[in-house]
């Protein structure tokens, strides 16, 4: 199936990431029906919505004149079974409950046909498992973040069976969306981001328990440094930058030893330094990486203090 030619989607749950999810697919001109059980949970998805858009209205990042039209794209409904029905791609944004989603994919293996592929949401479930199909191989996790509508990461994670064609065509039809896809090789629980954020809270959650800095300085910390950095070289990129044969001698202070960076640091291979590491810097001096890094450092910092971001929201 080709991306460009999705008319029809259907978002499952209204909540936080279903309403955000489903004026994504409306923006970008594509009919989408929103269904949930509760009314309640329609009315303040369109609620919502209608704030959202007046929020992007207000920053420029649309035109007021442009609402109507997104919001006439949205077709909310508690009817499952006939919003399923001829729509070219399904994403289930329910509770991260193992039967709730179970019922879900059930349903949508009754409602929708054959071809329609069918996505989740889930930010770590094995989703694989739980879902029941006719041909699992069109079963994919297409994992956004919020707010939906904003940030632009989705993380495409395929299953055991999933094929590579609905794998390529749910990246494609993301960035139709305006959003940027990351495909994984394969599952594993988290996945990427959740992984390394899962990491992090368990970290600050240890420091306010015995009282090490106050949640204020925490964040303040994180926002000056890592808020900085991260943006322009990532996590991985970070070790090269920090030189991999350090990065060995602290793993092995604490009892740990890495084969990646095992190999490296014997193959000479220490990052920006010997512009090679994780990263291959193409042979380019240690200068030259550091000043490519260091003036984007310099207008990030700048831009965060312009707008304001050390401050708590």
């Amino acid at each position: 199936m080709d991306p460009k030619n999705i008319k029809n989607t259907l978002v499952v749950g209204a909540g936080v990431m279903g309403h955000s999810i489903a004026q994504v697919f409306a923006r970008a001109g594509i009919e989408v029906r929103l269904v949930d059980p509760h009314e309640g949970a329609l009315e303040r998805a369109v609620n919502l919505i209608k704030s959202n858009l007046s929020t992007l209205a207000e920053y420029g990042s649309i035109s007021g004149d442009e609402i109507p039209f997104i919001l006439e794209r949205v077709h909310p409904s508690t009817d499952l079974a006939s919003s399923a029905k001829d729509v070219d791609f399904a994403i289930e944004v329910v509770p991260e409950v193992p039967e709730i989603k179970k019922e879900v994919f059930s349903q949508l293996n009754e409602y929708c046909t054959v071809g329609t592929v069918i996505a989740s949401n889930t930010s770590g479930l094995d989703i694989f498992s739980l879902a029941d199909v006719k041909k699992p191989e069109r079963v994919v996790i297409a994992h956004w973040f919020a707010p939906a509508h904003i940030i632009p990461l989705v993380e495409v994670v395929p299953g055991p069976k999933t094929s590579m064609e609905v794998v390529n065509m749910t990246a494609k039809l993301m960035e139709r969306l305006g959003k940027e896809p990351v495909i994984m090789n394969e599952f594993v629980p988290a996945f990427i981001v959740n992984q390394i954020q899962n990491a992090v809270g368990m970290a600050v959650l240890q420091m306010l328990e015995k009282g090490c800095a106050s949640p204020e300085e925490i964040d303040r910390a994180v926002k000056l440094s890592l808020g900085i950095r991260l943006p322009v070289v990532g996590v991985v990129q970070t070790m090269d930058f920090n030189g991999l044969d350090n990065v060995r001698d602290i793993l092995n202070r604490l009892g740990f030893r890495n084969p990646l960076i095992e190999e490296k640091v014997e193959q000479g291979h220490f990052g920006a330094k010997t512009s090679r590491g994780i990263y291959d810097y193409q042979g380019r001096t240690e200068e030259e990486i550091l000043k490519k890094r260091d003036m984007r450092y310099l207008k990030m910092a700048d831009h965060l203090k312009k707008i304001k971001a050390y401050e708590p929201i």
